[in-house]
């Protein structure tokens, strides 16, 4: 049990210690913060959260992973207290939920399914779970497919869903040719001049991209946030040999930019 007299306990916390201080800080006498969140309120600091969670795998720091589970963890601890507040469902039923979802979906090790490799692990699943939630097609499995998630990993998660039913390229040759036919379709709806036309093919070509990433074995969301990391650190190099040359970057031609900028490159930044 949980003192609420003292700041800290000298043994290790539980999980239920966690749910116990939660009841506290949303008690009338809690933390006013706390009591005034929802569902609704809470929605960005579970995306937040997952994506520290993500961030710290990638630093590849153990202690930073522990810190930021923890951290979504009480997400979960959180919302499952509104729900025992409100009388729709407590943390008893969320891991009653999951238990029951990791037995009926691994039926190659809970049942008579078998499964001698990842990819067939994930047909089994994605089996049980269209007859679970009885989905009569393969359209309304990509329909589940949260919106919410960032654009790329959601049409990566479509892709994979059609990939499960064979609606899929058979070789990488064709899903590059289709790359370059979208950029060709991007330069004829500039043609056009159609504003509408040529955010729709936009949109084909990153559909295609994450295609052709998904072949290539690469995750396309880790893949474009890595990206954007070494814009940043290219772009200070330039900044800084701009500055250390008595000039500011709007001063500069983007030839002589790009000098520093293939410099920044070559220095493995």
């Amino acid at each position: 049990m949980i003192d609420r007299t003292h700041r800290l306990k000298t043994e290790p916390y539980t999980l239920e210690d966690l749910k116990e201080i939660m009841a506290y800080l949303r008690a009338p006498d809690g933390c006013p913060w706390d009591r005034v969140q929802t569902h609704a309120t809470l929605r960005r600091h579970a995306i937040e959260e997952a994506y520290e969670v993500l961030d710290a795998i990638e630093s590849g720091r153990p202690e930073r992973i522990r810190d930021e589970l923890g951290d979504l963890l009480m997400q979960v601890v959180f919302h499952a207290r509104i729900a025992e507040e409100e009388g729709t469902f407590d943390f008893g039923g969320v891991v009653d939920g999951i238990c029951r979802k990791l037995v009926t979906r691994h039926t190659h090790v809970f049942g008579q399914d078998e499964a001698e490799t990842p990819e067939s692990v994930v047909d089994n699943w994605e089996k049980n779970k269209k007859a679970e939630k009885g989905l009569a097609d393969q359209a309304s499995v990509m329909e589940e497919v949260a919106r919410t998630l960032p654009a790329l990993m959601r049409s990566e998660k479509v892709q994979q869903k059609a990939r499960h039913v064979g609606f899929d390229w058979t070789d990488i040759a064709d899903v590059e040719a289709k790359v370059r036919e979208e950029v060709e379709e991007i330069a004829e709806a500039r043609r056009l001049g159609s504003d509408e036309a040529v955010a729709a093919e936009v949109g084909d070509l990153l559909f295609a991209v994450v295609n052709y990433a998904r072949f290539l074995g690469v995750q396309p969301e880790m893949a474009l946030n890595a990206a954007t990391d070494r814009f940043i650190r290219r772009f200070r190099h330039v900044e800084t040999a701009a500055a250390g040359s008595g000039r500011e970057l709007r001063q500069m031609t983007l030839a002589e930019m790009d000098v520093l900028w293939e410099n920044a490159k070559a220095e493995g930044l």
